[in-house]
């Protein structure tokens, strides 16, 4: 087996990241409508580059995100830091090819994603960020619960434009994530 079902929603689950996934990643963080969006397009990324950060981070809190319904990877999502003494940790996601976004996947990892940070690593606050044209992440963000909590004004530069840099977080007290 491939992937291994660690956290389980409707849509997507969330298993720890597959070695003969790099190539995949390779190309996704190569692609220009995703890494605009991340803030890497100024990034090459290898095949062998992505396999031994792939290695590094195997440990971690990081997942491929898959589909339920065909075992698919469409993505990957985790947490970048965790700060167990603050109960503080940061979470990202991207979702690869275009004709998965926009389809409640995302919203679902992150749902999935932040049920975890509350539920078994004690977290109180996760946070994460996200640019101002980027209008779905937005959207998807608020569906899981975030709330923006301050910008970083004109803290991005993109093909001759600023961008704000948008900061959302979500507490344990927002009721969610506790069952």
């Amino acid at each position: 087996m491939k992937y291994y079902k660690k956290l389980v929603g409707s849509k997507v689950y969330l298993s720890p990241m597959c070695p003969e996934d790099a190539a995949t990643y390779t190309k996704w963080l190569n692609d220009l409508s995703v890494t605009e969006k991340l803030g890497t397009s100024h990034n090459t990324v290898s095949v062998s580059g992505e396999q031994e950060w792939m290695r590094e981070n195997a440990q971690g809190r990081l997942f491929a995100m898959v589909k339920t319904e065909n075992d698919e990877l469409i993505g990957n999502c985790g947490f970048n830091s965790i700060n167990q003494v603050h109960q503080c940790g940061e979470i990202g996601i991207f979702i690869g090819d275009e004709e998965n976004r926009n389809k409640g996947y995302g919203s679902e990892a992150m749902s999935l994603l932040v049920d975890f940070g509350f539920n078994y690593l004690n977290l109180n606050n996760i946070m994460l960020t996200v640019f101002d044209f980027n209008e779905n992440a937005v959207s998807c963000y608020k569906k899981a619960g975030f709330k923006e909590i301050g910008r970083r004004r004109q803290a991005y530069y993109l093909k001759g434009k600023y961008y704000d840099q948008i900061f959302m977080d979500i507490i344990r007290s927002d009721g969610h994530g506790c069952h």
